[in-house]
């Protein structure tokens, strides 16, 4: 099961995004500055958006599911419960997980913006893709949202998951790192060799690293063993 990017660009006006390199099974990182690319490399890589040159291959994967920044994108029940049915799913379970049951026979645009986020991501992470592609899964999210969804990614198994983030501070396990600098798709390699290369690494990241303390992860629980460990 692979993804593989062959010099496919994407471009409007005075703005282009090349991208190489072949995804494999596991959790890969994408980050970049805000405007950099990574809304359209998600697009791309889904199949909704065509590159303007070069090709994408999808090798073994049949199922993709996208997940954009702004869940109000993605609704479309007039209900909480009802939205969680029309993912497949039973909505008790989901429900009662996110805290969330009260809230079942209300509109889904009643919710506030965390509480619409936690919906969502509950409803696509409750079953398995060979391509998840996660933009921006952090925002909206309080602290322990994210850190319950950090531990939550980190336990995937199969598949391949790329999360497109410009996030601080919460990271799940990853075993790829990539960035867009310059218009370009940069691989930053495997884990944690990778954590070198990253120049979009958190300034807590780049700290640790400058104490020569190492790395063997980036999640939260890797930084608290890297300081520990001195």
């Amino acid at each position: 099961m692979k993804l593989y990017f062959n010099a496919a660009r994407a471009s409007r006006r005075n703005w282009s995004l090349v991208a190489d390199g072949t995804f494999s099974e596991g959790i890969h990182l994408i980050s970049g500055d805000v405007g950099s690319g990574k809304s359209t490399l998600a697009l791309m890589m889904a199949g909704l958006l065509s590159p303007a040159d070069g090709s994408i291959v999808r090798d073994g994967i049949s199922s993709i599911m996208i997940s954009m920044q702004f869940p109000e994108y993605h609704i479309t029940s007039a209900t909480v419960a009802e939205e969680c049915r029309s993912w497949g799913i039973d909505s008790d379970p989901i429900l009662s997980g996110i805290n969330l049951r009260n809230k079942r026979d209300a509109s889904p645009l009643t919710l506030s913006r965390g509480e619409l986020k936690r919906l969502h991501l509950a409803c696509v992470l409750a079953k398995n893709y060979d391509l998840l592609l996660l933009d921006e899964p952090f925002s909206s999210l309080d602290a322990r949202e994210k850190e319950r969804l950090c531990e939550h990614l980190s336990k995937r198994s199969g598949g391949i998951t790329i999360l497109f983030t410009h996030e601080q501070t919460s990271f799940p396990r990853v075993d790829h790192i990539w960035e867009i600098q310059d218009g370009e798709l940069l691989n930053r390699g495997m884990m944690p060799d990778a954590i070198t290369r990253w120049e979009h690494a958190p300034a807590l990241i780049k700290k640790i690293i400058s104490a020569g303390m190492i790395l063997k992860n980036i999640s939260h629980l890797d930084l608290l063993e890297a300081v520990c460990r001195t």
